[in-house]
């Protein structure tokens, strides 16, 4: 069974290690506002305003949306290019000996989708603070405003391509059923009550494990995550096997990488994230859905 530690670190933890020279805190929050007028899909808003407000002593804010997304992708938060991630973490001084620590102020999955994107290019020593930004505010652990520098560092990509799904493997394992496809939305979304990706509903024959909620992998009462022991039953009761394929997705790729990341440390061996997930699936009318 994973060791929970590999995977998360306590705010006490990090509050005990912030003047280690190898380590590299990051912010990596993004809020997703409601459109004023309706209609499907969201605002988004970076949390670079909230850091330099308030951050922990010495992290650096990643602007997931600018910085590490595709830039040429017409849908949002899409995997970027290997040399622009490259790039882009080198800025926020990440090094290839780098010990990454990873935060937000929305429930973790801002933070897990970087970590996934930082596994998915070859980088294993990063960690998701449990809790985030509210624990480590709950904790009394101490702020700093205004803006932080670091040294750039030299971060090496070495691409993981199995870690990524695209829509034609999803489509060709819905028709083989040799996968457990994991919807990491809301009930009401999974269930199709609301369609804020356009079509309603789930991709044809997944099943449910959220990634925040009373179901979910992440209390959105304390933004931590469940046990490994709970989270590896919650995944058995959908139907995951630990070395079946087990692809997560969600609207585009954000959720689906916390419950992902869940699947992982609950000790699932082969996991990837659908990334363009509902944004694109529900686009095309060819490609099945069901509700209810």
């Amino acid at each position: 069974m994973p060791v929970r530690e590999d995977f998360l670190a306590s705010s006490d933890w990090l509050a005990g290690h912030l003047d280690d020279e190898h380590l590299r805190v990051l912010d990596c929050t993004v809020f997703l506002r409601a459109r004023p007028e309706g209609g499907p899909g969201y605002l988004v808003e970076t949390g670079e305003a909230e850091w330099l407000g308030g951050h922990i002593p010495g992290s650096i804010y990643a602007d997931l949306h600018n910085d590490l997304s595709d830039r040429s992708s017409a849908l949002r938060f899409m995997m970027p290019p290997a040399a622009q991630f490259e790039t882009a973490m080198g800025s926020y001084g990440v090094g290839n000996d780098s010990k990454v620590v990873l935060y937000d102020r929305a429930g973790n999955m801002w933070a897990a989708r970087v970590w996934w994107m930082l596994r998915a290019f070859g980088f294993d020593n990063a960690r998701v603070l449990d809790g985030g930004w509210k624990r480590w505010t709950d904790d009394g652990h101490p702020v700093e405003t205004g803006s932080v520098g670091r040294a750039p560092g030299r971060f090496t990509v070495v691409p993981r391509p199995r870690l990524i799904a695209s829509r034609d493997e999803v489509l060709e394992l819905v028709r083989s059923g040799d996968a457990c496809i994991v919807n990491a939305l809301n009930g009401a979304q999974f269930r199709g009550e609301v369609a804020p990706y356009g079509r309603p509903g789930r991709i044809a024959g997944s099943v449910h494990v959220p990634a925040i909620g009373d179901a979910g992998v992440v209390d959105h009462r304390t933004q931590t995550f469940g046990s490994v022991e709970e989270i590896r039953a919650r995944f058995i009761k959908a139907g995951a096997e630990p070395d079946r394929r087990l692809i997560a997705y969600c609207g585009g790729g954000i959720a689906a990488s916390s419950t992902a990341f869940a699947a992982v440390m609950a000790g699932f061996r082969d996991v990837a994230v659908y990334d363009a997930s509902l944004s694109e699936w529900a686009a095309d009318p060819t490609l099945p859905m069901e509700t209810g």
